[in-house]
């Protein structure tokens, strides 16, 4: 089910920005949907969220900044290691100048830079671009 629940957020901010929304509202939340989107923040893909009251069911509100093209959670999670990260990013996304693939690994959510750089490998979470 909590990969269900990432998928689905992903999918409310896609279909807002391509509306043309400022902001989209995501409900309901997990703490790997909030990693994600720290992914996305500093990758400038995002401006800003709020998670807003996180010890019930929470809700957290995007600020989108309009330039996600597509972004896609993962429903089986692929275990990688960390010299095959590369040809993965490779087969996923469409070109080498954008887009970023989410990795889970020992050391946290992190994208495929950071992944390559600290040499760990993990279970894709997911891709943007």
């Amino acid at each position: 089910m909590g990969r269900r629940i990432l998928n689905d957020a992903l999918r409310t901010m896609v279909n807002a920005d391509r509306r043309g929304k400022a902001t989209a509202l995501l409900q309901p939340i997990s703490g790997v949907m909030v990693s994600f989107l720290n992914i996305m923040k500093h990758r400038g893909y995002i401006k800003n969220f709020e998670v807003i009251d996180p010890h019930r069911v929470g809700k957290i509100n995007v600020e989108l900044h309009g330039r996600i093209k597509d972004c896609k959670a993962l429903t089986y999670r692929q275990d990688l290691r960390a010299k095959e990260i590369e040809q993965y990013r490779i087969r996923m996304l469409p070109t080498r100048q954008w887009g970023y693939v989410v990795v889970t690994t020992p050391n946290g959510v992190l994208d495929h830079e950071e992944a390559i750089r600290q040499n760990v490998g993990g279970q894709v979470l997911g891709y943007f671009h």
